[in-house]
Order: C-alpha cells, then sequence, then structure tokens
C-alpha cells in the first residue's frame, strides 16, 4: 500500500486510459481483418514522477481519530482483526477501546500494566471468575484503579478474594463511578460503605448474592453516603439479609427504580419508610418473590410518578393493594403480575386499574384468574393499550378472547398461553383488533394448526406464531436489569496472541444459601412474552 521510488528504466505507471493509447484499431479497405498498430504515447517530463490511483495509500492520511470512530463502529470480533493489520492500528485499537471484559483470576496480577498500557481509555470494565478457580486480590484491584482512574461503569462477578478493604483503596481512586454491579462475592457492607461515601456521583448500583451480609443482626447497614444524592436505580437480588439497605432506599431522594428479587424478610416496613418521604420520585418497581403484603402495596401508591409495576409471585398481595395501586398512581403504563394462581388478585382490582390508569400500554396477566368483566373494562378505558399476555388462566376462554378482539382496538401484540381458548375465540381475532400485528399462541390445546394457517390467510400482514405443544419453562419475571453489556472479553496477555477469549461464569450459591431461600432459591415457571417486544423498542447503549 506504499509508494516505490520509480527508476529510469521502469516502465511508467499508466490508468486504465492511458493503457490503451498504444493501440488503435484499424480496418483496411483491401483486407477484412481488424489489426492493432502499435503507436507509442508522448509522455510528459515529469510522467516518471506520477503515481497510478490505485496505488495511493489513503487510509495513512486518515488521522488517529477518524480511524478510531471507523473501530468504534466494528464488532469486536472485526475489531480484534483489524488490530493486527499493523502496527499503528493496533495502537489505535487498544486507545480507542471503552469497553474491556476480563477473566479475573489470580494470575491476572502481573499483566495487569501491560493490559491497561494498551487500553488506557477503558470506561467502563468487567471481572469476572469462574467458581472453580482462585479469583484476582486486593492488590490486582487497586492496580486497576491507579490505571484505569476514568472508570464509570465496573462489574464484579465471583471475585471471591476481594474485601473491604481492597473496595474502600478502589473507590479513593476511582470517584468518576456511575455504575456498580456486584454478584457473587465476598465482602460485606464497609466496602460498600466506602463506595457509597467516595463515588459521589454514582447513580446505578446492583448487587446480587453478597456473601458478606450473611450475618444476620450482626450485618452493619449500609449508610447512604454522598451518593444517596445521585442514586437513581437500586437491584438487590438474592440476598439473606436485604434489609441492611433499608436506609439507603429510604436517603435516596432520586431513586427512580427499585428492584427487590428474591431476598428473604419482610419488606413492608422499608416500604413504608419510602412511603413517608414527600420527596420520593419513584418511576419503575419489581418485586419479585419477596415479602410484600397489602401494606406494602399502600406504600407503594404513594409514588404517583410511579409507571412500572411488576408483582411477581408476591402470594400475600391481593385486590386491596392494588386496588390502592390503582387510585393513586393514575400515570401506570405498564404492569406485570403473576398471581402464582393464588385467586387473591381478580377482576376486582383489574376493573380498578382499567377506570383509574387510562395511561396503560402493557399489560401481562400470569395465573390471573380475569374474565370478561374486566378485559371489557380494560379495552374501554385503556385506548392506549398496545400490548397484552394472558398466560396460565383457567377463566380466559372464547368469550375472553372474543371481547378482547372487539374493545382493544389500538392492540398491537396479543400473547396467549396455557388457556382453554379454541378455534372461536381466533376467529374473532381475524374481524377485531385493527392494530394488531403480531399474535402468539403457546399451550392452548383447543387451537389447531389449521385455524392459525386461517388466520394468517386472512389476515396477511398478522404474524402468527402457533405451537400448542411446546414444552419449555416460561418466565414473566423480567427481573434482569437490563441487557449484558456488548463488552469484548480480553484475556490475560499471554492469550491475546492466540486470540482466545476467556470464559465468564458466576460462582455458586453456598449450601446454606440455598436452603434458606427454599422455595424463593427455585427458577421461575412463567415467561413474560414481551420480554424481546419491550427490549425491541429500546435503544442501544454505545461504546
Amino acid at each position: 500500500m506504499g509508494q516505490s521510488p520509480s527508476s529510469p528504466t521502469d516502465p511508467p505507471c499508466l490508468s486504465r486510459r492511458d493503457s490503451l493509447k498504444p493501440y488503435r484499431l484499424s480496418n483496411s479497405k483491401s483486407t477484412s481483418s481488424i489489426s492493432l498498430v502499435s503507436q507509442q504515447p508522448n509522455y510528459e517530463p515529469d510522467f516518471q514522477n506520477r503515481v497510478s490511483v490505485s496505488e495511493v495509500d489513503y487510509i495513512s492520511d486518515l488521522p488517529d481519530e477518524c480511524l478510531a470512530c471507523i473501530f468504534q463502529s466494528l464488532s469486536s470480533v472485526d475489531r480484534k482483526e483489524c488490530s493486527l493489520v499493523c502496527r499503528r492500528w493496533l495502537i489505535v485499537e487498544g486507545q480507542s477501546r471503552h469497553r474491556l471484559s476480563l477473566n479475573a483470576n489470580a494470575d491476572l496480577l502481573p499483566h495487569i500494566p501491560a493490559i491497561f498500557s494498551r487500553f488506557d481509555s477503558v470506561t467502563k470494565l468487567a471481572l469476572r471468575c469462574d467458581r472453580r478457580k482462585i479469583s484476582l486480590n486486593d492488590d490486582a484491584l487497586i492496580l486497576i484503579s491507579f490505571r484505569c482512574k476514568n472508570l464509570t461503569r465496573l462489574k464484579l462477578r465471583g471475585c471471591r478474594e476481594l474485601t473491604d478493604v481492597g473496595l474502600a483503596l478502589f473507590s479513593k481512586n476511582c470517584k468518576g463511578l456511575k455504575k456498580l454491579s456486584l454478584g457473587s462475592c465476598t465482602f460485606g457492607s464497609k466496602g460498600i460503605n466506602a463506595i457509597l461515601s467516595n463515588c459521589s456521583v454514582l447513580e446505578e448500583l446492583s448487587v446480587k448474592r453478597l456473601r458478606g451480609t450473611t450475618d444476620g443482626a450482626a450485618v452493619e447497614p449500609v449508610n447512604p453516603g454522598a451518593a444517596a444524592l445521585t442514586l437513581r436505580m437500586i437491584c438487590l437480588k438474592e440476598l439473606y439479609n436485604g434489609q441492611c439497605f433499608g436506609p439507603l432506599i429510604i436517603a435516596a431522594k432520586k431513586l427512580r427504580t427499585l428492584k427487590l428479587i428474591r431476598c428473604l424478610g419482610d419488606w413492608d416496613r422499608v416500604l413504608e419508610m419510602v412511603d413517608s418521604d414527600s420527596e420520593n420520585s419513584l418511576v419503575e418497581v419489581h418485586l419479585e418473590r419477596v415479602q410484600v403484603s397489602d401494606v406494602g402495596l399502600k406504600a407503594i401508591s404513594s409514588c404517583k410518578e410511579l409507571e412500572i409495576l411488576h408483582l411477581v409471585k408476591t402470594p400475600e398481595c391481593s385486590n386491596l393493594g392494588l386496588t390502592s395501586v390503582a387510585s393513586r398512581c393514575k400515570l401506570l403504563r405498564k404492569l406485570h403480575i403473576d398471581g402464582w394462581r393464588t385467586n387473591r388478585i381478580s377482576d376486582e382490582s383489574l376493573i380498578a386499574i382499567a377506570k383509574q390508569c387510562s395511561n396503560l400500554q402493557e399489560l401481562v396477566l400470569i395465573g390471573v384468574n380475569s374474565t370478561v368483566l374486566s378485559l371489557e373494562a380494560i379495552g374501554c378505558n385503556c385506548p392506549k393499550l398496545e400490548r397484552l399476555a394472558l398466560c396460565g388462566s383457567d377463566t380466559i376462554g372464547d368469550a375472553e378472547i372474543s371481547c378482547i378482539a372487539a374493545n382493544c382496538t389500538a392492540l398491537k401484540k396479543l400473547c396467549i398461553k396455557g388457556c382453554p381458548v379454541s378455534d372461536y375465540g381466533m376467529e374473532a381475532l381475524a374481524r377485531g383488533c385493527p392494530n394488531l400485528v403480531k399474535v402468539k399462541i403457546k399451550k392452548c390445546t383447543g387451537v389447531t394448526s389449521e385455524m392459525a394457517d386461517w388466520l394468517r390467510t386472512q389476515r396477511g400482514s398478522l404474524a402468527v406464531n402457533f405451537d400448542s405443544c411446546e414444552n419449555e419453562v416460561i418466565d414473566a419475571s423480567m427481573s434482569d436489569g437490563g441487557g449484558q453489556d456488548d463488552v469484548q472479553e480480553i484475556p490475560p496477555l499471554e492469550q491475546l496472541e492466540a486470540g482466545g477469549d476467556a470464559p465468564a461464569s458466576s460462582n455458586s450459591r453456598r449450601p446454606f444459601f440455598r436452603g434458606k431461600f427454599g422455595l424463593f432459591a427455585g427458577r421461575n415457571l412463567v415467561a413474560c412474552t414481551f420480554r424481546r417486544w419491550s427490549h425491541g423498542k429500546g435503544s442501544s447503549t454505545s461504546s
């Protein structure tokens, strides 16, 4: 791709047009053949210094900033290949990479200087260690903090050798941290308190299976710290003593999203304390397999800006608590309820939702025995309803589907799973729901494949996903806080040349932890069909 000097004896470089000049077509009258007659071109004096257009290396003239922009729009695999082209591309690719995922084994320590000398612009870092290996220790984390003082996101998975001391020293060097995700680590409240005190711009905190908070009453509470003024999202998963985060939840004045998932203990008291705060600004609340009753739902109803509510397998919640939410949370847009077939949530509260929450756009009912009464109220009073899922209900039959077809005119996506509907109910969809673009029919034995084909024929623009005998485990919780980060996993230095990716896995649970959780530690049984539909409209993050 470079330019080579020309010598007097070398033939001149010709363009395609010039290359045709030495020859001309001659058609003689005395013969019918066409002959090529050589004709020497008249070269200019400086022609020897000219270079063919095909030999000019335009890439070399590109500034590093432009080359970095090109790399950032490539996939991780393509970026790896580009870094092998030449030394300049290797340097630019490393300096322009903002996301990095490392296999956080103990042998990573000696390679940290070399890795972060190449990737010196990393702002989003993930450290994962396999449960069968020894993870990096405090020394490695502190060394990383010296090399990556501009970190804004940190994810730790299975780093069991880290302690409160290491986390505290790390937080003093990376004070610009905005997102922190912890999973299967062994440090406790002291380390998290250090993060909250030193990282004054922290916005998102996600904690899962933190082993250092399993000592019951001896656990130190998680104090608000300076981060309480900026926190916007708190997600707690599978914690034995999650109530130690209560002071932080109560003091977070700008908290917008709260997710409590499979955390033991009574959470009504914490939610009541949040209710007493007049500056409450919660917009999204997820409660999955936690001990929450109507008292907690009544406390949540004080969040007048609430738009998204997930109640998944909370058997102590009933019509009374949900009616309280409906009466005060007028801005509700998305409601997911997994009633666990307890029959404590029924038409009564759903009618209240329909009458009070006219902005409802997405409704998921799993194990909830709703009937024509509530579905008709929802169809008539919620003109913006676009996504509806009805799963595992014994009362959703042909009459209910016909009611939906007649009243839900704005409906775009419908999912029916494990309900006693038949071909007659599906036939109503051909005449109703004029805006319907997708329908899923799963495990409905009364619906035949012939009806699904007929429905496709009648409405050519309708996507029909039909399977009456699907053996799948359905999960409606949507409990994972967002999608995984699209990061490129970089192995230790000795593996960089081989181009191998480092595997990532989370740490296993301790036996006593599984025993304490019992039923709460099991896998979910029913799934939200809108997991993919909802994410389809979400904006993707950029590096």
